[in-house]
Order: C-alpha cells, then structure tokens, then sequence
C-alpha cells in the first residue's frame, strides 16, 4: 500500500485543521506522562502526523516514522533529516512493531483501510506493551455537499461499500474501522475519547476537492453497482460545482486516542 505524494501534500492542510484539538491535548499530556520519549507514527506517509503533533512537545520527543513506502521514507529524511528515525517495513508485521521506548503509537487515516484482524493484532500487541494509541482522521462514511445532486447518497453508499474491500491489510472495515478499534482498545483496559474530525472543504481547496471526487468516481466505477453514465453524470456535476465554487465539501472523520 503506498499514497501519492501529491495527494498527501493537498490533503495535509485539510488534515490540519480538521485534527480534534482535544484529543491532540490528550496525544500530548499522554506523552508528557510517560517515563519514555519516542512517539512510534505508523504509516507515517510524508510525516504529517509528526508536523502536527511535534510542535505541541518538548525537544525532548523522539519519533520513530515507520512505512512501507521508500519514496515516502525518502521525503521525510529530505525535510526532516535527523530530527526524526525513519523505519522502512511491511506494516502488517504487527508482532515486530518497534516499540522500544515508545510512550505512544500514532496513525493518521490508516485504520480505515486496515481489517479487523489487523486492528485486533494491533490492539493486542499495544495492550501487552501498556503503550496508548492517537488515530486520527479515519473516515466515517460521511459525505456531503451544500450544493446536492440527486446521487450524492447513492455515491457515497457505494462509495463506503468499496471501502470495505482489501486495501493491503485483509479486507478493510472502512466507516466502522474507528467504532472496532475503539472497543478493541477499551476491551485491552484503555480510557477512549472519540471526537469527529470533519474535512470542510471550500473555495481555496478546489484541487483536493477535484482530486477527491476523481477517487470517489473511480472507486464506484470500479465497484460496478451503479450505471457508468450516472457515476460520469455525477462526477461531472461535482467538477463543475468545484471548480465553480458553489458550496462546501464535509468529509466524516473520527480521532480517537487510547490510554491506560
């Protein structure tokens, strides 16, 4: 599995303010309340999780960026050179997660593409570490546009089925990806807080939005459900109310973090 830089790079400012400041605190006061100083971020992606959290932390916090994507790993060492570790590895190696001092694992929207074996490993392995977990922004199945078009429920529908195929980590759970890993957490003893996280998306983010709406449109065209002119009809309409500044964009998201 590994994202487009481009992609990544549109959607992290999205991402930024769309994080739930609550529960940033609560990553943050989790941290500080540990003897350790490394902060594991897995599928760290170009690093944005630690471009969002680090600023809250003392000098002291170490990261420990972990991927499977070399091009990714190598952007990371470009803008942040020695002030984070990158580990490149096959994420669903769950039992060899480098947790040596870890006060905390991280993950941004990755849960959602990941099955309920992989959140059930994961949880397993962070509950007999005793290390707490900050997911933020795993999708919720939530899509809506000010400016409505009559597919809009019937392409997010389709849309949220295809998200629970396999994304690299056994079928994905997709929109209940944030509801099992809370209870997985909660069943190994944790404290879970659950904040929604909602992309806003508005005039100035046009090129993530046309970009979006092209995975929304591949993703239903591939699943076959609905007739390909009415996903062309829709995507067209979408395109033109983007690029055409009429309305705003709402993408469900949940954060979560998990303490002992």
């Amino acid at each position: 599995m590994g994202f487009d830089p481009h992609w990544l790079s549109l959607r992290e400012p999205a991402d930024g303010k769309a994080r739930d400041q609550g529960l940033l605190l609560q990553a943050k006061e989790a941290i500080e309340k540990r003897s350790g100083s490394v902060v594991l971020d897995i599928g760290c992606g170009s690093g944005s999780t630690y471009r969002s959290l680090q600023p809250h932390l003392t000098e002291k916090t170490r990261w420990r960026l972990l991927d499977n994507d070399r091009i990714l790993l190598d952007e990371v060492r470009d803008r942040h050179g020695s002030a984070v570790e990158t580990v490149e590895m096959d994420l669903g190696d769950v039992d060899a997660l480098p947790l040596q001092d870890v006060v905390l694992v991280t993950a941004s929207a990755l849960f959602d593409l990941c099955s309920a074996d992989f959140i059930d490993r994961v949880s397993h392995r962070l509950g007999a570490a005793g290390i707490g977990l900050y997911a933020a922004l795993n999708y919720d199945g939530e899509m809506a546009w000010t400016d409505e078009h009559p597919l809009d429920r019937t392409m997010t529908a389709v849309f949220n089925a295809h998200q629970q195929s396999d994304k690299g980590f056994g079928i994905s759970l997709g929109p209940d990806a944030w509801r099992v890993l809370a209870e997985a957490m909660r069943a190994q003893g944790c404290t879970v807080s659950i904040a929604e996280s909602p992309w806003i998306l508005a005039d100035k983010d046009t090129d993530l939005q046309l970009l979006l709406l092209n995975g929304i449109a591949g993703a239903v065209q591939e699943y076959g459900q609905l007739e390909p002119e009415d996903v062309i009809s829709w995507y067209a309409y979408r395109q033109d109310s983007a690029r055409e500044k009429r309305g705003l964009c709402r993408i469900g998201h949940r954060d979560l973090v998990a303490v002992f």
